[in-house]
């Protein structure tokens, strides 16, 4: 599965599984992300990615925008 984002807002990301995920920049610059469950991260707002799922699994997270 590939989801394309990009972010207007500052935003913080929950993992709900622990896995693997690829990023790709839009200049195709590659690359993955070790991922824990309950453990958060934040980026800056003008990011923008496509987020590809490297495991076995369906993988999710939940994803918050900060207006």
């Amino acid at each position: 599965m590939i989801c394309t984002c990009s972010h207007a807002h500052d935003y913080v990301v929950v993992p709900l599984a622990t896995g693997k995920l690829r990023i790709v920049a839009p200049d195709g610059a590659a690359s993955d992300a070790e991922l824990a469950t309950g453990v958060p991260y934040a980026r800056n707002a003008g990011v923008a990615h496509d987020v590809v799922n490297q495991n076995a699994f369906e993988f999710s997270f939940i994803e918050t925008e900060i207006e």
